[in-house]
Formats: C-alpha cells, sequence, structure tokens
C-alpha cells in the first residue's frame, strides 16, 4: 500500500510539474518534469523503479514519432556532408576522452571508470558494457544519468531561453482517436510492441528507438502506414522516460559518488560546452541551423534529444543522423578509449 502511494504521489507531482513546465512554455516539458519530481523521489529514499519493458514501450513510441519527422532528403545532405559531420563526431570523442582523462588524473575516479563515464552516449549500453570491462557500474551509471539530467536541461533552456522556442502542439486529437485514426493508432502501437520486442531479444544498444524508427519509417514510405500518436500516449511515453532516468540516482548511489560530485559535475559541463563549440563548427561548415547544430552534437541519451528536437521544431533528422553516426563510433571506440587513458594516467 505504502509503494502504491509512492507511485500515485510521484505521478501526481510528475503531473503538475510537467504542466507547469508545458505552461513556461519549455520544450520536452513532459520528459523534464518528471524526471527531476524522480529524482528528488529516488534520492529521498523513494524505492522505486521503472520496469525495463514499460521503458522498452515508451523508447519505441519515440522512436515512431521521430519515424512521423523524417525527411528522406536528409540523406543526401549527409552524403554531400560527411566529412564535416565525421569531423565534429570525432571532435566531440576526442572531448569525452579528455574529459574522462582529466576526471581520472584527480586521482577520485579509476581510469576505466572516468573513460565509460564520460562516454557521450547510450548511457544504458555503456552502463552494461562498462562493468564487462572492469568499471565499477554504480559510478558509471552515475556519470553517465547526471550528463543525462544536465543535456536535459540545458537543451531545453537552450532552446526556451536562446531560441525562443516554446512547447509544440502536437496534432492528433483526443476526441476524434476513435474514428479514421484508430486502425492506424492500432497499426503504429504495433510497429512500436514489435520493436520493443526485438530490441529486447537482439540487445541492440539504442535498439528500442532504432528498431520501431526504421520499421516506422519503411512502413509509412511505402504508403502502408500513417504514424498516428495521439497526445495521451506522447506524454505518457515521455513521463516514463524521464521517471526512468530520474530513478536511477538512488541514494545509495549518490552517497558513493558525492567525494567525486564536484569534478564530475566540471567534466560533465566541461564536455557540453566543448561539444557547444562542435555545434558553431557545425554551423560554419555546413550553414545548418544553431539549435539543430547544438542538439545534434550535445552528448545527451538518444531518446531524450529526440524528443526535445521534435518538441522544438528542429531538423530532427538531422539531429538523429549525426546522434546516431556518433553512437556507432563510441559503442565501437569505447573499449580502446578506456584502455588509452588506463595506459596515459
Amino acid at each position: 500500500m505504502k509503494l502504491l502511494n509512492l507511485w500515485i504521489l510521484l505521478i501526481g507531482a510528475s503531473l503538475i510539474v510537467g504542466v507547469l513546465l508545458h505552461l513556461a512554455g519549455f520544450p520536452a516539458s513532459f520528459l523534464l518534469g518528471p524526471m527531476l519530481v524522480a529524482i528528488v523521489f529516488s534520492v529521498k529514499g523513494a524505492n522505486l523503479y521503472v520496469p525495463r519493458p514499460y521503458l522498452l514501450c515508451s523508447q519505441a513510441i519515440v522512436g515512431c514519432l521521430v519515424a512521423q519527422s523524417l525527411d528522406p532528403s536528409i540523406l543526401r545532405t549527409i552524403a554531400g556532408d560527411w566529412a564535416a559531420i565525421l569531423l565534429v563526431v570525432a571532435t566531440t570523442v576526442c572531448a569525452s576522452t579528455f574529459a574522462g582523462w582529466v576526471i581520472a588524473r584527480t586521482g577520485l575516479l579509476p581510469g576505466t571508470t572516468a573513460a565509460w563515464g564520460c562516454s557521450p552516449g547510450a548511457a544504458t549500453g555503456m552502463v552494461a558494457m562498462a562493468e564487462d570491462f572492469g568499471a565499477d557500474p554504480r559510478l558509471v551509471a552515475f556519470m553517465q544519468f547526471l550528463r543525462v539530467t544536465l543535456v536535459v536541461i540545458v537543451a531545453t533552456l537552450v532552446s526556451r531561453m536562446l531560441f525562443d522556442v516554446s512547447a509544440a502542439d502536437h496534432p492528433s486529437g483526443v476526441l476524434n482517436l476513435f474514428d479514421s485514426q484508430f486502425p492506424d493508432l492500432l497499426k503504429t502501437l504495433f510497429v512500436a510492441a514489435g520493436g520493443a520486442v526485438a530490441a529486447r531479444l537482439l540487445k541492440v544498444p539504442s535498439g528500442a528507438v532504432f528498431i520501431p524508427l526504421i520499421c516506422a519509417a519503411f512502413l509509412q514510405g511505402m504508403g502502408l502506414l500513417t504514424i498516428t500518436l495521439p497526445p495521451w500516449l506522447l506524454i505518457s511515453a515521455f513521463a516514463i522516460i524521464g521517471l526512468w532516468v530520474g530513478l536511477r540516482f538512488t541514494r545509495e548511489t549518490v552517497l558513493y559518488a558525492i567525494r567525486a560530485l564536484p569534478i564530475m559535475l566540471i567534466g560533465t559541463i566541461t564536455l557540453i560546452v566543448l561539444c557547444g563549440f562542435s555545434a558553431l563548427m557545425l554551423v560554419w561548415l555546413i550553414d545548418t541551423d544553431p539549435l539543430t547544430a547544438f542538439l545534434a552534437t550535445v552528448p545527451g541519451g538518444l531518446d531524450a534529444i529526440a524528443i526535445i528536437a521534435v518538441d522544438s521544431n528542429a531538423d530532427i533528422s538531422f539531429v538523429l543522423a549525426l546522434q546516431t553516426v556518433r553512437l556507432f563510433i563510441v559503442i565501437v571506440t569505447g573499449p580502446l578509449l578506456a584502455k588509452m587513458i588506463c595506459k596515459l594516467l
């Protein structure tokens, strides 16, 4: 009963904060609000967690949302600007390696833990891989989700304050849900659910976003599916992802890492700033808009950045393309970079 009351209180508080942020015009308000509330609950000792199937389904919904916004012409842009994109990705990976080396040099964290904790992408994948390579998964998880949290906050503030972006009104009304949209909604849910199951079976990093995204985009391009995502479904998916991130900040993990928190914050903020310079370089090289460049280079969680990009009316295709390229490079180079940092100490 106590657990149920905690969930009711958490969901209620998350809804209130999410609505307040939405009214204030913040993008991704229903991701940011639940995440902040969940952090407070978790640090205060609430023993709650989001079951993984709920997370995978929510990420699959985000994948379908991204597929709905994809522009096929982005492939030509990537093909034409591949050198600039690879340069920016390499700059971000080098920045994360430098941040990991600086943290490791302080002696507060082991080299492998610092390296994996600073990897710019695929937070859950980095935690799982880190444990296999001898890093402390608790500290890696703390660093990764601290980074994701700061990135979400910074990205929403940048979108709102610098670019004057307000929360987008998603189409698809609730009242006409049960007429002509209902068959397409069922098809969309089927694609999302199938993608979530496939991601769980295949264990592909960020597969719960990528697999439904690819399937939904293909079916939509073939004219076999009109992706339909009513507001209540999107809000639920955003909130679950926000709760999942926030509830990872357990009191035990925070207390364990409290001694190294200042250097973690410095390293994470430095990484975000360095990625900001990468965004400026991207604007200069290929003349994309600053908000799209910032969201494409910021070291966030793919699902969270996708939500902010869609809600901010940025070029989601380009953001996703660059984030995806970086994700694969990070996964491939992660073990090598961790070993290199250890050798340099």
